[in-house]
């Protein structure tokens, strides 16, 4: 008896974890790639300016170190 009951609970905990997964499934289905595509070119535009500025003061060390080997 007590194994019948450890067994259809083993089946439900199955069919939940399946369910769930079928569920987030459709819900990634669903969601536009399109969207997700522009949000990360809005943000990596938003760190041109900043990077710009760093590339450029790592290229006045850079030069200042080889200028000083030179």
């Amino acid at each position: 008896m007590e194994m019948c009951v450890r067994k259809a609970g083993k089946t439900c905990k199955k069919m939940g974890f399946v369910l769930v997964a079928l569920l987030m499934a459709v819900m990634a289905k669903a969601q536009s790639g399109e969207a997700g595509i522009e949000e990360a070119n809005t943000q990596v535009r938003s760190y041109f300016a900043a990077g710009t500025n760093l590339m450029y003061a790592i290229g006045a060390i850079v030069g200042l170190i080889g200028a000083v080997k030179v």
